[in-house]
């Protein structure tokens, strides 16, 4: 796998190896850093734009920290930077001497020959760079192992929502119209006693669905569902028939979702409008069908541990 294929071309944040130069850059004054502190004078030293500093992985921490705490295990272990007071680093003379020889850094397969024999492995265990090159699949250790868990989880969600997707598209209006009611219900609309309702059909005056936000039903949130082909794009004109619609509930928000995309006039409309009209494509609809567990289930999960530094303080 190549350095391009292996980052994300959505994050900013270097991949591991290219930040072990800016963390040893931060260290080479002969100062002793708190962890913190080293991240930051690092990303100093990288040229970390705020966005990058500001990305988060799905579990909620800063991807350049993430990251920075990879090269910090690999430098550790090999030496070259020593923790003199526990989450306080300095660096040692074999690092500076590095430093020395390779200011410009290295790559991904150069750090994997250098810091591979330092760490442990099982009897019988092989290197990720053989598994790589006797199966053919590419090897995937150029992102820190949390990041590698996430997008495999991304990828999997990926394909359960094209599958979600395509189920939907499959089943009678009717059922996409239940689907889509449960989810506004699971989002927490509709209070405790769940008071949301599927309306569509003849005389439904233009709404599939309908959601009480109290218990009198004195405030309402409307909803139109269509199954439309990937293809076939919601157009302006849905959009306004729906907002009339609304206007002929009173009502003053709906919200329109579909299997397929919204046209450019269609939200453009949405948006001009004084009805708040919130537009849900089939995306976004599968991606909260999915954080909110309407038509899928847990099949597996996993605990990602790591050190407590508060209990060696």
């Amino acid at each position: 796998m190549t350095e391009s294929a292996a980052q994300a071309p959505s994050t900013e944040v270097p991949i591991w190896p290219a930040l072990i130069v800016p963390v040893l850059q931060a260290l080479s004054g002969g100062q002793t850093l708190h962890r913190k502190e080293l991240f930051h004078q690092a990303a100093d030293q990288a040229g970390l734009s705020e966005g990058a500093r500001e990305e988060t992985l799905n579990s909620g921490g800063l991807r350049y920290e993430q990251r920075m705490g990879w090269v910090l295990s690999h430098l550790t272990r090999a030496s070259w930077i020593d923790r003199p007071v526990k989450g306080y680093y300095c660096i040692t003379d074999a690092g500076r001497q590095w430093l020395l020889d390779n200011p410009q850094g290295i790559n991904y397969s150069q750090a994997h020959t250098i810091f591979a024999q330092y760490w442990p492995k099982a009897d019988g265990q092989v290197a990720p760079t053989q598994v790589a090159q006797e199966t053919g699949l590419a090897a995937t250790d150029e992102l820190e192992p949390v990041e590698q868990i996430e997008d495999a989880i991304n990828r999997i969600q990926d394909e359960v929502g094209a599958s979600l997707l395509r189920r939907l598209h499959e089943e009678h209006p009717d059922f996409f119209e239940d689907a889509v009611v449960k989810l506004l219900l699971k989002m927490g609309y509709g209070g405790a006693e769940q008071r949301g309702r599927r309306i569509g059909g003849t005389g439904d005056g233009g709404v599939d669905g309908v959601i009480d936000q109290d218990a009198l039903g004195l405030d309402r949130v409307y909803i139109q569902a269509k199954r439309y082909s990937p293809d076939n794009a919601v157009g302006r004109e849905a959009i306004q028939a729906f907002v009339g619609a609304l206007h002929g509930f009173s009502a003053s928000k709906g919200v329109f979702i579909t299997t397929s995309r919204f046209s450019q006039g269609a939200k453009d409309y949405a948006g001009s409008v004084g009805t708040r009209t919130i537009l849900i494509d089939g995306a976004r609809l599968v991606s909260l069908m999915i954080k909110y567990r309407v038509g899928v289930q847990v099949k597996q999960s996993y605990d990602v541990v790591e050190l407590d530094e508060d209990f060696f303080e």
